[in-house]
């Protein structure tokens, strides 16, 4: 995504627009204006007498809107310009757009303003993939607004454009022929409604018909602020890091359509995270669960909200084309074309094979810090179905691991861990193991799983036998395990094992989740720790997912190279977990340093060059920003790095704070205690 593209948004809806506010059409990058995965704006541009207007800056003071100050004409090393252009967008009420044209001249001036509208209705996967729109378009003139109207079969979504004062439409835009006084403005709005198949705007249906004003929603933001803990640090920029974050994590918040067939009578109230702009803003199983842990001691009810969801989305039979079995936890749903009309599975699909063991880690863990049993309860049905699929789906050679292989050969995710890009997962020497694959992770969240539902089991819902069953079960695992798994010779454990139970070893990052779940043998441990902090993995600014001098190391490849914050933020916690509280402090160190290259928000990937090769992190070409798990990476190592955990009643500190933050003060932390404060002082 271009550095300076200017992106609002608010849950469900997104907006990407070049720095001077214009959109451009683009059928392989999502510029433009969607909502729920379907672009309603292809084309947004405006002029002055025909020429193009010149950015002078561009104002954001809340994530869903946008200032944008211009002048007409092309750029130039002089700006005297007697018209200033003000142009003002937010998408609380779908799009709102006010112009303002500014006369600082002597003399009045008459000017022919255009707006250029288009849509293409493009979903984001055929925007991504580039491919062709399929179905029938028609435009509707008014005297005071243009509306494009998209169907294919039962399938329909519309634009409606309207505008204030007078003003001439055509099926391209509008035009406004305009006199200002000098000293004098001249202004209109055009507001831009995104409509459903049922005839109403899709914005106010998923708000529960209620209007949601910006007054309305700036009170919402700043409630949303008063209730997270609150933080002072002698390090300036890590403040504005944490601050970007908790923002950053409200305007990700999701609402999953009411009526979808897996969330039939969800309260449109619970918002999950949604993944990340602009690819993923939807509801992903892994990408909710990883960001709700790392945000737990900050707003844990958007665990909540996100285990209610993925419950009520839970498979309870077998579906091919879906990946779906019986206790499979979601990875991912969409509500565009290509979803409708089964071009790709997503309705939901269920190709992931870590969301279901994440899904019973992610209860245990907010149980332990909210004492909320009554949740547990409610939800015991569907986290006995997902232990129950672990052994019995899960397993898909009969070993005792959990491996994955998609049923849906055609559109079905071939790795379907986090780490889900089809050369993700390879040996040192670049080949590619065959199919099903157990990725080394998957058994240390099939053992953290196992070991967090036994104490449920015991502690809530009053069965020890099978909490004594699954304690069993998770030992034999971590036996078997750290037996099949570890390369003797190296020191690490292999990436997976392969369908014929050879290991497929590369040296990653995932080793790092293994210290996470705790499977790791405490003897193994230390050369685990020293592959990690070492330099084929540790960049100086993170560990790469991918090990330097591996056959498909790439310092931007995806997975196979690059740093992810959210990874680096789970190994850190592992690292902690496993007493090594510097090492998790080093590497909390250099995320932050990175975020202050970055202004503060953490993109979804960055390059995996040394530190010494490159003065500042190097952002991935195509990286989300914001990302949801890449926003909760700082939330999670403030907390590793208080050593912050939830001890019955009482909040429990640990610290080992890098020194460059110096002193840190967080208060009015949340939990089963009610209300904490952590003060440290180096």
């Amino acid at each position: 995504m271009s550095s300076d593209a200017v992106r609002i948004l608010d849950g469900n809806m997104f907006l990407v627009s070049a720095a001077n506010g214009d959109i451009e059409p683009s059928r392989s990058f999502p510029t433009g204006l969607f909502t729920l995965d379907i672009r309603h704006l292809s084309t947004w541009k405006l002029t002055i007498d025909g020429e193009p207007l010149t950015v002078l800056s561009v104002d954001q003071p809340h994530y869903f809107e946008a200032t944008f100050f211009l002048v007409p004409g092309e750029p130039t090393l002089y700006v005297e310009s007697e018209v200033t252009i003000v142009r003002q967008r937010d998408i609380t009420r779908s799009m709102c757009e006010w112009l303002t044209v500014l006369n600082h001249g002597v003399d009045p001036v008459d000017l022919t303003i255009r707006v250029e509208a288009g849509c293409d209705f493009a979903d984001l996967f055929e925007v991504k993939n580039v491919e062709p729109k399929v179905g029938d378009f028609s435009t509707e003139i008014g005297a005071d607004r243009l509306t494009f109207h998209y169907r294919r079969d039962m399938y329909a979504r519309s634009t409606v454009i309207s505008a204030t004062g007078p003003v001439e439409v055509d099926e391209d835009g509008f035009t406004f022929r305009v006199h200002v006084e000098p000293d004098g403005r001249w202004t209109t709005h055009l507001h831009v409604e995104t409509v459903g198949w049922d005839g109403r705007d899709i914005r106010t249906t998923l708000q529960g018909q209620a209007r949601r004003e910006r007054p309305r929603l700036v009170h919402e933001l700043q409630m949303w602020l008063d209730e997270m803990p609150r933080l002072e640090c002698d390090h300036d920029e890590f403040e504005v890091t944490y601050q970007r974050s908790l923002v950053d994590l409200a305007a990700l918040r999701f609402r999953p359509l009411s009526g979808q067939a897996a969330l039939t009578d969800y309260d449109p109230e619970y918002r999950v995270p949604a993944a990340g702009l602009p690819w993923f803003m939807s509801v992903f199983g892994r990408d909710s669960i990883l960001t709700s842990l790392q945000t737990l001691a900050y707003a844990p009810h958007l665990a909540a909200s996100t285990l209610r969801v993925l419950a009520r989305a839970q498979a309870v039979a077998l579906d091919n084309f879906r990946d779906a079995e019986p206790g499979k936890i979601l990875h991912e749903i969409r509500y565009g074309t290509t979803a409708a009309f089964a071009e790709q599975p997503h309705t939901p699909y269920f190709g992931s094979a870590d969301s279901t063991p994440l899904f019973v880690i992610l209860l245990d863990e907010y149980e332990a810090w909210t004492g909320d049993s009554d949740l547990v309860r409610l939800l015991e049905p569907q986290t006995r179905a997902a232990l129950a699929w672990i052994d019995e789906y899960g397993d898909l050679l009969g070993n005792g691991y959990l491996s994955y292989q998609t049923r849906n050969e055609r559109t079905g995710l071939v790795n379907q861990c986090w780490k889900d890009s089809p050369n993700a997962i390879c040996y040192r020497d670049g080949r590619l193991p065959g199919l099903p694959r157990a990725t080394c992770e998957l058994q240390g969240y099939a053992y953290d799983a196992k070991l967090r539902a036994a104490r449920l089991a015991r502690e809530v819902w009053h069965d020890p036998a099978y909490a004594d069953e699954l304690e069993r079960s998770a030992e034999e695992l971590k036996r078997r395990f750290n037996r099949d798994f570890w390369i003797a010779d190296e020191g690490y454990y292999a990436l997976a094992l392969g369908p014929d139970g050879d290991q497929v070893d590369a040296l990653s990052s995932n080793i790092g989740h293994l210290l996470w779940s705790g499977i790791v043998d405490e003897d193994k441990a230390d050369a685990v720790v020293g592959h990690l902090m070492g330099p084929r993995l540790h960049s100086g600014w993170g560990i790469r997912t991918l090990a330097e001098h591996s056959a498909r190391y790439n310092p931007i490849g995806y997975h196979t190279g690059t740093v992810w914050p959210f990874d680096n933020s789970f190994i850190a916690w592992g690292l902690r977990r496993y007493g090594y509280r510097a090492e998790a402090a080093r590497i909390a160190r250099g995320i932050f340093e990175a975020a202050s290259h970055f202004d503060g928000r953490l993109p979804e990937a960055f390059a995996g060059y040394d530190r010494k090769t490159s003065a500042a992190p190097v952002e991935y070409p195509t990286a989300c920003s914001p990302q949801a798990w890449s926003t909760g990476a700082p939330l999670l190592l403030l907390r590793i790095v208080l050593g912050l955990n939830s001890s019955g009643d009482e909040l429990a500190v640990d610290p080992e704070v890098p020194r460059e933050l110096g002193r840190v003060r967080l208060s009015h932390i949340p939990g089963r205690w009610g209300r904490g404060d952590v003060d440290f002082r180096p």
